[in-house]
C-alpha cells in the first residue's frame, strides 16, 4: 500500500449489476478519502461487462461456473453452494497475492448474500462490513423472518401486518414476494441467510440515508452496529464533490445514449413519462400490451426502455406505428441523464432499489409498478410514507390495466394531488443531496467508517 494511502478494502459484490453498482459507488467515495480499493467481481460477471470502471482495481475471483455464471448452475442453491466452496477459497488465494505483492487488505466489504467471507475476513484477522443493497425496511423485514416473527409469504389471515421498527402496519402486498419464482423459498431462505452470522461483523453498511428512515434505523442500530452511508448515486448528480464521479462506469448494456438525449432535448418541460423495469425484470407479454396502450392512450410523450430479450412482447407493429413525436423506445438508456433531464415528468418504475433511489435523489415522482422481491415494499415507502409516487394496482390476475397506467400517469402529471407529490419529491431531493454532502449524516458515517480503518492498519 502506497503511503498516501491510509488503508485498503476489498470489496466482494454478488455478481448482479445492480448489486455492484452501488458497493463501486461507495467505494469511490472511499478512495475520495485516501482508502484503496480492490473490486472482487467473478471471472464470469468481469468478462460480461460492456463498460468497466477505470478508477478502481479489479481482480477477479470465481464462482465455481466461469463459463456461464448462475445461469450454468442447475438450481440457484447449487450455484450458491458452488460459490461459497470455490469463492472462499479464490477470495483467500486473492488476499494471500496482495498481501505478498505488498499491498495488504485491512477490511472486506462484502453483499451479505455471500456470508462466508465474514469466515475468510476472521482467518486472516481482517475487519468485516456486510453491505446491503437494499433499504433499511427491507432488511428489517427479512431480520424478523429469520427470527421467525414473521411469516413469508404472509397466510389469508395476515391482512394487516405489524413489524416492530415500523410505525404503521402494512399490508399482504406489501411485503417482499418471491411467489412468481419457481425458487421462491430458496431464494427467501439465502435473503433471511443474511443475518446467520452477522452479529460478528464489524460494520453494517445500509444504502440508504438517515433522514429516509429514521425509525426504522433507530430500531435495528439496537441490534447492529448500522451505518447509512447512501445515496450510493454518483456524486455529479448530488454533492459534486467527486468531480470525475459523472456515472457509474459499468454495465452489461450499452446505452443508447445520443438518441435519448436528443428525443428529451425536443420535449417541453416535466413533460415525459419515463419508463424503465431496470435490467433483471422480465414482464409477461399481456402486461406488455396494457402498459403500452396505456402509455399510448396517456395525453403523454414517453421514453420507454425495452430491453432486446423483452421486445418480441411488444404488440404487433407497436414500434413502427409510433410517432417520433409520441414516445420513443430504445434497449437501455443512460438513466441518471434522463432522469436529471427537465423534460422528465414522471417515472414508471418497477421500483427496484437502485431506481427508487436515483429518483428519490433527482426528486422525479414515481408511478410504481412492483413485481417482485423488495419492490412491493419499496412500492408503499413511495406511496405512503415518502408521498412521492402513487401505486398502479394489479387486477386479480396480477396485471395492472391500461385504464390505470393512464390513471396514474394523469394523477401526477396533472391532478392537484400530482402537484403535492412533485413538491415533496424536491424536498427529498433536497435531503439526499445533503446527507451525502460535508458534515451530511451519510458523509459523517463514512468518515467514522475510514477513521476505524485507519487507526487499526
Amino acid at each position: 500500500m502506497s503511503t498516501s494511502h491510509k488503508a485498503h478494502c476489498l470489496i466482494l459484490p454478488f455478481p448482479l449489476q445492480g448489486h455492484i453498482n452501488p458497493m463501486l459507488q461507495f467505494s469511490k467515495r472511499l478512495q475520495s478519502k485516501r482508502v484503496e480499493i480492490t473490486i472482487a467481481p467473478t471471472k464470469y460477471f468481469l468478462n460480461k461487462m460492456k463498460e468497466l470502471p477505470t478508477s478502481v482495481s479489479i481482480e477477479a475471483i470465481s464462482d465455481g461456473y466461469d463459463d456461464g455464471g448462475i445461469d450454468q448452475a442447475k438450481t440457484y442453491e447449487a450455484y450458491l453452494t458452488r460459490f461459497k466452496e470455490v469463492g472462499s477459497d479464490t477470495l483467500s488465494q486473492l488476499i494471500q497475492k496482495l498481501t505478498n505483492s505488498g499491498c495488504p487488505v485491512n477490511c472486506i466489504v462484502y453483499d451479505p448474500n455471500l456470508h462466508w467471507a465474514v469466515e475468510v475476513a476472521k482467518k486472516f484477522g481482517l475487519i468485516s462490513a456486510a453491505f446491503f443493497t437494499q433499504n433499511c425496511a427491507v432488511d428489517n423485514i427479512y431480520y424478523h423472518v429469520h427470527k421467525g416473527v414473521i411469516k413469508l409469504p404472509p397466510t389469508q389471515n395476515d391482512e394487516k401486518i405489524l413489524i416492530p421498527g415500523f410505525s404503521s402496519t402494512i399490508e399482504a402486498s406489501d411485503v417482499p414476494t418471491f411467489v412468481i419464482n419457481p425458487e421462491a423459498e430458496r431464494i427467501l431462505q439465502v435473503l433471511v441467510n443474511q443475518f446467520t452470522n452477522l452479529d460478528k461483523v464489524d460494520w453494517v453498511l445500509i444504502n440508504s440515508f438517515y433522514e429516509l428512515e429514521k425509525e426504522v434505523i433507530d430500531w435495528m442500530s439496537k441490534i447492529y452496529p448500522i451505518k447509512t452511508i447512501g445515496p450510493t448515486i454518483p456524486s455529479m448528480y448530488l454533492d459534486k464533490r467527486l468531480h470525475d464521479d459523472k456515472e457509474y462506469g459499468l454495465s452489461i448494456f450499452k446505452p443508447i445514449t445520443n438518441e435519448c438525449l436528443n428525443w428529451l432535448n425536443h420535449q417541453p418541460i416535466s413533460s415525459v413519462v419515463y419508463v424503465s423495469f431496470g435490467s433483471l425484470a422480465i414482464v409477461e407479454a399481456e402486461q406488455m400490451e396494457e402498459l403500452a396502450w396505456g402509455l399510448k392512450n396517456s395525453n403523454n410523450n414517453f421514453l420507454w426502455v425495452v430491453r432486446s430479450t423483452e421486445e418480441s412482447k411488444l404488440p404487433k407493429n407497436f414500434i413502427e406505428e409510433l410517432t417520433i413525436e409520441k414516445g420513443l423506445v430504445v434497449s437501455w438508456c443512460p438513466q441518471l441523464q434522463v432522469l436529471e433531464h427537465e423534460s422528465i415528468g414522471c417515472f414508471l418504475t418497477h421500483c427496484g432499489w437502485n431506481s427508487t433511489l436515483e429518483a428519490i435523489s433527482l426528486g422525479v415522482p414515481m408511478v410504481t409498478m412492483p413485481q417482485w422481491s423488495d419492490q412491493p415494499t419499496n412500492a408503499k415507502l413511495v406511496k405512503d410514507v415518502w408521498e412521492i409516487g402513487v401505486r398502479a394496482k394489479q387486477d386479480e390476475k396480477g396485471i395492472v390495466r391500461r385504464e390505470v397506467v393512464e390513471e396514474c400517469i394523469k394523477l401526477l402529471m396533472e391532478e392537484e394531488k400530482g402537484k403535492l407529490i412533485r413538491e415533496n419529491a424536491k424536498k427529498w431531493k433536497e435531503l439526499a443531496r445533503n446527507a451525502v454532502d460535508e458534515g451530511g449524516s451519510s458523509d459523517k458515517n463514512i468518515e467514522e467508517f475510514v477513521s476505524k480503518l485507519v487507526t487499526i492498519s
